[in-house]
């Protein structure tokens, strides 16, 4: 395999990867005032393909916050319980807006190197045209 193409495979499973992960944020903050929701999170891992010879981003299995869920005051709540409690949702807007800013940031780093690496690809070709 030739070099810019495991370029372009280490790029491509980077964009699989950054997508996963801001498919999961989305979820974590479309969820954020769900009662009872844990936070989702997906931890990254590096593989080698020795097939191509490179070293790619692989997603790993998609786990639950365990963090405990606070207790909300709201007696209205139709979830209340006896005391007039119930079980909110672990998501931190704050965390969640940041990681999908790291996310979206590194997507477009992986983007750019890809886009880089195929432009190279093309002007070697046109050269060995000549």
């Amino acid at each position: 395999m030739n070099e810019f193409a495991k370029s372009l495979s280490v790029s491509a499973s980077g964009l699989k990867a950054q997508s996963s992960r801001l498919r999961h944020l989305s979820e974590n903050i479309s969820n954020a005032d769900t009662p009872g929701y844990k936070r989702k999170t997906i931890p990254f891992r590096a593989e080698f393909d020795s097939g191509r010879g490179v070293t790619t981003v692989q997603v790993g299995r998609m786990s639950l916050d365990d963090r405990p869920l606070p207790r909300v005051y709201d007696p209205s709540h139709p979830m209340a319980d006896q005391s007039g409690h119930y079980e909110g949702s672990n998501v931190d807007l704050m965390i969640e807006l940041a990681d999908a800013r790291e996310a979206q940031r590194s997507y477009e780093a992986n983007l750019k190197m890809f886009e880089q690496a195929r432009q190279m690809s093309s002007s070697l070709m046109q050269l060995l045209r000549r």
